[in-house]
């Protein structure tokens, strides 16, 4: 059984190192002209899946705009998933679970295992009731050839507070996160399956990025303020295993197919001038 970060690595290597959000929210329904119903929503999900499924290496659903209504959005994500992997992408669904026991377990086996109907490659997952309490999700992600994200250094401006926080050790939250998921992935290649969400709109906060050995989702790029050339204050020589991630800057150019592509286009050659 081949890992997720053996398959992340192939796929960035033949598509270029991009990931493309899918997050219907009301707004981007109404600027593509679409209702804000299910209709909308599976509109939306179908025409991005059809423009960029077998060209971009990784789609990333926000579970959250599909859950929002109700079992008939979840049948949306439930297709958008299978349809997206049967066409070539990896699919990362961000859903930043994040529990103890048996519930951590539930949610893996929901997003992770293969008998489910909501299986993707990857998912993200918080790690705020210690990073441990997410063995349920390492070993459903080790079991089955998948990968898991843990937010470490986020963009928003609530997240310094709690990530930047000095521990008795001397270290930071984030720093713990960082060293904790670095040590699972010690040997693995080409890439370790654990990876990290690090915004890129962060810029240097001194934190050791360098012996992840994993791959290192950063959102927030286009819309958001960050542009690629931010991605080298903020990973230095972890560059490589970055995975930018775009979602208004691309979704916006929606709803016709092409265009959608040609923004698809545009990020990753931006991308891979400065990844390489």
């Amino acid at each position: 059984m081949e890992s997720f970060g053996s398959r992340l690595h192939r796929a960035t290597r033949e598509r270029g190192p991009l990931c493309v959000g899918i997050d219907p929210h009301a707004a981007l329904l109404a600027r593509w002209g679409l209702s804000d119903d299910v209709a909308g929503l599976e509109r939306f999900a179908l025409t991005v899946v059809e423009a960029l499924a077998d060209r971009v290496a990784v789609l990333k659903p926000q579970s959250a705009f599909f859950e929002r209504f109700g079992s008939r959005g979840v049948a949306v994500l439930e297709s958008t998933i299978r349809q997206s992997r049967e066409a070539g992408a990896l699919v990362l669904l961000d859903v930043k679970r994040g529990d103890i026991g048996s519930t951590m377990a539930a949610y893996a086996s929901a997003y992770l295992n293969p008998d489910s109907s909501l299986c993707a490659d990857a998912i993200t997952v918080s790690p705020y009731l210690g990073v441990g309490s997410l063995q349920p999700a390492f070993d459903m992600a080790a079991g089955h050839g998948g990968g898991v994200f843990v937010l470490a250094l986020t963009s928003n401006p609530e997240g310094a507070s709690v990530q930047h926080a000095v521990g008795a050790g001397g270290r930071t939250v984030g720093q713990t996160v960082i060293d904790e998921i670095a040590q699972v992935n010690v040997g693995a290649e080409p890439l370790g399956s654990l990876g990290l969400v690090v915004g890129a709109t962060i810029g240097a906060t001194g934190h050791d990025l360098s012996k992840v050995n994993g791959p290192l989702l950063a959102p927030g790029l286009g819309a958001q303020g960050g542009s690629p050339a931010d991605l080298r204050e903020i990973f230095g020589e972890s560059l490589r295993n970055v995975l930018p991630s775009y979602s208004r800057e691309v979704l916006g150019a929606g709803p016709d197919v092409t265009s959608l592509r040609a923004a698809a286009d545009r990020a990753v050659t931006a991308c891979s001038a400065v990844i390489g």
